[in-house]
């Protein structure tokens, strides 16, 4: 038999989306196929401090919000090497773990943003979903919806802002531009924290506030009637998409606290009801997407459909939620892909890029 493969699970971080990664750890942790993977816990507080947890911690405590990352004693250190077998996590005193490849369950900030990604390329480890490149341009919803535009994949018409703007913002022009109502968004997170959906002045000033206590810089944009849908994208060089989902949300719009912690948030409609040419100008989208912003791994895709049936992308998520009622891997299971066939295929596609990239020459002949 085969040596299992030591899974680094990395999770927590400094990010707004804290919990909502335990509980998208947890969900990854029970689903690893144990005859090939060893789970190794890597948690990081919101200080930024790594820890390593017992691989019992998500079976003793039930309920994920219950779990303070800063108090697990094992305080860990990284040490580089050449190669992936030559790294290590020491945790005081003087214990050492080795990782042979790493799936971030890191939501928002400093996980989903390329700045995880690159300290991991650095460290010379495989790791789970896009690299640098693809998690910094899918992160930074600007950036985003210039790149996208740049490959004519429709987006929303948005402006954007940054701090130092604030005061200059103007909601007469921003009204007149893009329309009421209007969305105002922190542009570098995700699981909707810090969105606001605008009908008047007064909601608009303190949206505006609201967005830049997450980020440094906003987008507004406009608002979009029609349907939601997400469709999965999985694969390197050839992704591929999954069918289609709807999500039909029961309040304003498809909140937080509808994602992740309210079962009745929301309304899913897996796969979508559609016809057969509409869910392929979604899954080729969703693919045209996903390469245009140079991802790989995996990705979820968020669109809206028009009433006139055209698809319109609102964003990508290169480490979309993995929770019970997350839709990237409903999406997979519903597709033909159970969920511990889809960790698995995530941690193949990690190691083989890994490997394509190593053969690349880093000096002069």
């Amino acid at each position: 038999m085969d040596k299992k493969l030591k899974v680094g699970v990395l999770f927590g971080g400094r990010s707004a989306e804290h919990e909502i990664s335990l509980l998208s750890a947890k969900s990854i942790v029970s689903a690893l196929d144990k005859d090939k993977y060893d789970p190794v816990l890597i948690a990081i507080d919101r200080e930024g401090f790594w820890h390593l947890a017992e691989q019992d911690l998500f079976e003793t405590e039930k309920d994920t919000y219950h779990i303070d990352v800063k108090n697990i004693d094992e305080i860990l250190a990284l040490i580089p090497g050449k190669t992936r077998e030559q790294f290590r996590l020491l945790a005081q005193p003087e214990k050492t773990v080795h990782c042979d490849v790493v799936f971030p369950v890191l939501h928002g900030t400093y996980g989903e943003d390329g700045t995880m990604q690159g300290l991991l390329k650095i460290m010379n480890l495989p790791y789970v979903g896009p690299d640098v490149t693809g998690s910094a341009s899918g992160m930074d919803k600007e950036v985003m919806k210039r790149l996208l535009k740049e490959n004519d994949i429709p987006v929303a018409d948005f402006l954007a802002y940054r701090a130092h703007e604030a005061s200059s913002i103007s909601y007469d022009e921003v009204k007149n531009k893009l329309g009421l109502p209007l969305f105002i968004k922190p542009a570098n997170l995700g699981s909707s924290i810090g969105i606001s959906k605008v009908r008047n002045e007064v909601e608009f000033d303190k949206g505006i506030r609201e967005a830049f206590r997450y980020d440094s810089k906003l987008i507004i944009e406009e608002f979009i009637v029609g349907r939601e849908i997400e469709c999965a994208v999985l694969g390197n060089e050839q992704p591929q998409a999954s069918l289609p989902g709807r999500v039909i949300p029961n309040a304003d719009f498809y909140s937080y606290e509808a994602k992740y912690l309210d079962e009745k948030g929301a309304a899913f409609e897996i796969p979508a009801k559609l016809d057969e040419n509409l869910v392929k100008t979604i899954q080729d989208t969703a693919v045209k997407t996903f390469k245009a912003l140079c991802c790989e791994g995996m990705g979820r895709v968020d669109l809206f459909i028009r009433e006139e049936n055209t698809v319109i992308v609102n964003e990508i998520n290169t480490i979309p939620g993995f929770t019970k009622i997350s839709m990237y891997p409903k999406l997979w299971e519903i597709s033909g892909l159970p969920y511990g066939k889809l960790v698995s295929r995530l941690i193949e596609l990690a190691m083989e890029r890994h490997e394509r990239d190593s053969r690349l020459s880093v000096s002069l002949p």
